[in-house]
């Protein structure tokens, strides 16, 4: 067989992703709870825009607890930021910011801007690749799934994708990847529903029908002659030009900034019509071991990437507001893990396991969701900050709120009962969440406490599936007391602590969009 022929009927189109300015773009496949979204109404033509931070960013030092300063300050004195230099968010005296993110606390101000707490799971994982792989699948760290959230979430709105795609009603590809190759996340059972965008050249050399050139090399040749079958079964690049080229006027957008060129092209593309739902951007860096900040603490490798995503999603939203589709965007951030509570001796943090997340948008709910993690007098090496809400939380608000999925969808993409958080304003979707109860802050408690072997455990439930679970200072869920269905009111349970080592450990409530989280000691 020629190798052109070889070529043709053995290459899926899938495979040959649009260059579109230096980015590769892979379209990502049509999927029935998108096909809601995308027949779209006024209630439902909405994006999310999701920001990858790979390397695993300190998120002590992006939202940090003003009121347990002094804490703070002890486990990490080397690297921790002055408490006058911590900026603050409007309505909320116990949280404030790094310093470089003055963007993103105008944001807050204004009311377009949220921070969810210590998000995590149980028995998180160091890896990156391993925790990476959790994030993007949506899968519990036990479980190794060969597909991504937002992938199966495509695949339950559009099962038969690619065949029959584009069409007249779905033109345009589902989800782009700006700045990488298609991820795990975008991932069906089947086929991968994303479209790449290598980098920004590439988006702008395929607007104006420029090639990236080939080397003149035997290599070369085949690179160019791959290209022009990529072109030709390329079947969502002519819609991703046309919507690009419908709309050219922006706001300046920062300078030598990776993440706010890729901002700016989504900004270029929602606005110029195309039906995409979600696209994803990134930048690396975070793996902060050693030099996290310089002498003055204020500043160094970490307040420069946090700087960077600051001001990029700063001009990412005025732009929006500026091409008058704000409200049909929201963006959310996420990184494979957080950082260690106490700092190590290299000006720098290891391995740790919950930290925020970052909404944003006119549609999200502003402020702090959750309390600040409760950070140890005397914390060691090895003390991580327990998870208050569980990552897939996030996920199952979004598609519920944002992206109106039905219970039923939730249960198939998520393949459990991850329930929804008030991070989304109410109306977006006909039965958005509502404000979180104002439940006060003792919700859960144990007696005694410390306590040796026995305790006993006391919650409130507004009824309904509620969820206790006691973890240790790694982080890990060691027991699950309660699992179940409970009508409204106040229950106690026996926790037989036998066999546990001393040390503290975290009691965590979850009971619809209500979650809370308390340490408790156990002594010899």
């Amino acid at each position: 067989m020629k190798r052109r022929d070889f070529l043709l009927s053995t290459m899926p189109a899938a495979i040959f992703p649009s260059f579109l300015n230096g980015y590769t773009v892979r379209a990502l496949g049509p999927s029935p709870i998108l096909n809601k979204l995308i027949n779209f109404t006024t209630d439902t033509d909405h994006v999310l825009v999701i920001i990858q931070l790979s390397g695993g960013n300190d998120g002590l030092n992006m939202i940090i607890p003003k009121d347990q300063y002094a804490a703070y300050y002890n486990s990490r004195s080397n690297i921790a930021i002055p408490e006058d230099k911590i900026l603050s968010i409007a309505g909320n005296s116990a949280t404030g910011l790094h310093p470089s993110m003055t963007g993103i606390q105008q944001l807050f101000n204004n009311g377009k801007a949220i921070a969810v707490q210590s998000v995590g799971y149980p028995q998180p994982n160091f890896s990156h690749f391993r925790a990476t792989d959790i994030w993007m699948s949506g899968s519990g760290s036990d479980t190794v799934l060969n597909s991504g959230w937002a992938g199966r979430y495509l695949n339950v709105e559009y099962p038969n994708f690619p065949d029959g795609y584009p069409n007249p009603s779905m033109p345009d590809p589902l989800a782009i990847q700006i700045g990488s190759i298609s991820s795990l996340t975008f991932q069906g059972p089947a086929i991968n529903m994303a479209m790449s965008i290598t980098n920004p050249t590439s988006f702008y050399n395929l607007i104006n029908g420029i090639q990236d050139p080939a080397p003149a090399t035997h290599a070369g040749k085949e690179l160019t002659y791959i290209r022009t079958i990529a072109r030709q079964t390329e079947a969502f690049a002519a819609s991703i030009k046309d919507a690009a080229n419908a709309s050219s006027q922006q706001l300046a957008y920062p300078d030598n900034n990776e993440l706010a060129d890729q901002l700016k092209i989504v900004a270029r593309l929602v606005k110029g019509g195309l039906k995409t739902r979600i696209y994803m951007v990134g930048m690396g860096g975070f793996d902060t071991h050693s030099v996290q900040t310089a002498a003055d603490t204020t500043t160094g490798s970490h307040a420069n990437l946090l700087k960077q995503l600051s001001d990029a999603i700063k001009a990412f939203q005025d732009d929006l507001a500026f091409l008058q589709i704000e409200d049909r965007v929201i963006g959310l951030t996420f990184s494979e893990f957080g950082r260690r509570i106490k700092s190590n001796s290299s000006l720098g943090t290891d391995h740790g396991a919950a930290a925020p997340m970052l909404l944003f948008g006119s549609k999200v709910q502003a402020g702090v969701l959750g309390q600040n993690p409760a950070i140890p007098s005397g914390a060691n090496v090895n003390d991580n900050i327990p998870h208050q809400y569980d990552y897939r939380s996030v996920y199952a608000s979004v598609l519920q709120d944002w992206f109106c999925s039905n219970p039923t969808d939730l249960q198939t993409v998520l393949m459990s009962n991850f329930q929804t958080l008030p991070i989304i304003k109410a109306g977006s979707c006909p039965n958005s969440i509502d404000d979180l109860n104002n439940a006060g802050n003792n919700l859960i408690s144990n007696y005694p406490n410390p306590f040796s072997d026995q305790t006993s455990i006391t919650f409130k439930t507004k009824g309904g599936h509620t969820l206790v679970q006691v973890m240790d200072c790694l982080g890990r869920v060691v027991s699950t007391p309660v699992d179940q269905d409970y009508s409204q009111g106040t229950y106690t349970i026996p926790f037989d602590g036998k066999g546990l080592p001393s040390g503290v450990y975290y009691l965590r409530l979850q009971n619809g969009s209500t979650q809370q989280v308390k340490p408790s000691l156990k002594v010899r």
